[in-house]
């Protein structure tokens, strides 16, 4: 066996990220937690009750469990509908838990990055139009302010807005997410407004301290045609790439917002980020289909053969992270990988998924782009939003009607790769022996080969 190890580099942030409505439990003030209750919107009916139950105190051992793994970062956000459950009215006590989260959280060695935006809205935002009502941007940087203000001693980097493509995707083209609007237009214009929210959102923070680190977490998809020989299907999966991948960390580059049809000089928005946050899970194909309009129509897939995971959710395909990374240099930016990772109840797929992506991740790291961490997702199985708890993405397994933890084999694999700050040919010849020729190959002289960058 080729031995082999590749190195991290010194300071590198190994953690986990989650989400406030899909851990903490009875988050009853929000339009995620009205969505549930209404039939037809969750895989099975299922809800997010007691979720992993961190309101309740059970941050304290998932914590604990992390820092023992080696990790030294962890990704959380703060609920708005918590901290201002009405309009202009704050809630000191739940500000005081979070504050104790984080300060538990620097206690055992994990750098907190706190996201102020994670998909769900108070419900009183909601009712007012949310994201379409013409003062969102404005009530959301008067919530970051509040926020910001009273967790700025634990807190030196913040994420405004988890994934505005999907949000605005899910939430107002597919139906998905609460409010469950199918239209393309609607989808666009709250694209529109979360740039406005992020940029405000980014002034307001720099405003009260100057030396936080700023960005967005992103949500890239690859796409690529399903039959390359269909110059319609290269163009579809190209305009499509480009809506979805391009136009929002584009305007929050240069200060454009554009658009097939046209465009917009947002000036306020441009060089709003101060790191980008990339989320990666795969890369689809594309085949053309005229029956899906409101998907640009397209129809996503993944090639035949491909390593799917058990709900055919998410390809194990790497090499589309190393293109995500490479799009994402192209910002020349601080890169900080945000989410990363598949749901795989039996663990027989994440740990070649985990190994071959981190893979990837050491390619650009040996080229000396400059990527601060890695945060997988996620430490504990959580409430996975519409597919509710159907899909385990959990390092550590969650019965979440015994409250019941489990350490699944994965988790030995990311606490030897954390603790070592680096990947080795032994770690996966011992936890995913499968991938190893594919991950360190020999040539005739025994040593490890990878093609350059482009």
């Amino acid at each position: 066996m080729i031995r082999a190890f590749h190195s991290f580099p010194r300071g590198f942030l190994w953690g986990t990220a989650t989400a406030s409505h899909q851990v903490e439990g009875d988050n009853r003030g929000n339009d995620w937690w009205r969505w549930e209750q209404e039939p037809g919107h969750i895989a099975h009916g299922h809800r997010s009750g007691l979720a992993c139950d961190w309101w309740g105190g059970r941050w304290q051992e998932d914590f604990d469990r992390a820092a023992a793994d080696g990790q030294n970062a962890h990704r959380l956000s703060i609920e708005w509908s918590r901290l201002e459950p009405e309009p202009g009215r704050w809630d000191s006590a739940a500000l005081e838990t979070y504050r104790t989260i984080l300060q538990g959280a620097r206690d055992r060695g994990l750098v907190p990055i706190v996201t102020l935006h994670h998909f769900t809205n108070p419900a009183w935002l909601a009712d007012a139009g949310g994201w379409l009502e013409p003062a969102a941007a404005e009530r959301f940087t008067s919530f970051v302010r509040r926020a910001v203000g009273a967790l700025q001693d634990l807190v030196d980097t913040w994420i405004t807005i988890n994934e505005p493509n999907a949000y605005a995707y899910a939430a107002y083209t597919a139906g998905a997410f609460p409010p469950g609007e199918r239209d393309l237009r609607k989808g666009l214009s709250v694209m529109r407004t979360l740039i406005r929210a992020h940029a405000m959102a980014y002034h307001a923070i720099h405003e009260i301290q100057p030396h936080a680190q700023v960005g967005l977490a992103h949500n890239y998809r690859g796409m690529e045609a399903a039959h390359a020989w269909n110059p319609v299907e290269r163009a579809l999966a190209s305009l499509r790439s480009s809506i979805y991948n391009d136009r929002i960390p584009q305007a929050v580059h240069d200060g454009r917002l554009r658009f097939p049809l046209g465009g917009e000089t947002l000036e306020q928005a441009a060089r709003t980020q101060d790191f980008l946050g990339l989320n990666y899970y795969t890369a689809e194909t594309v085949t053309l289909d005229l029956r899906a309009r409101s998907e640009l129509f397209g129809r996503s897939g993944f090639p035949p053969g491909s390593d799917v995971s058990p709900t055919g959710f998410i390809a194990n395909r790497p090499a589309g992270f190393w293109r995500a990374l490479v799009w994402a240099r192209r910002f020349r930016l601080p890169i900080l990988i945000a989410e990363n990772g598949i749901e795989d109840e039996t663990d027989r797929l994440r740990p070649r998924y985990l190994a071959a992506h981190l893979r990837q991740l050491w390619r650009a790291v040996n080229f000396n782009w400059n990527v601060r961490g890695y945060l997988h997702w996620t430490l504990v199985d959580s409430f996975e939003w519409e597919r509710g708890w159907t899909q385990r993405f959990g390092l550590w397994s969650l019965d979440p009607d015994t409250q019941a933890r489990g350490r699944r084999p994965s988790a030995d694999l990311y606490a030897e790769i954390c603790k070592a700050n680096g990947l080795s040919s032994e770690m996966v010849a011992a936890h995913a022996p499968e991938a190893l020729e594919s991950l360190f190959p020999r040539t005739g002289r025994g040593e490890v080969t990878f093609e350059p960058p482009a």
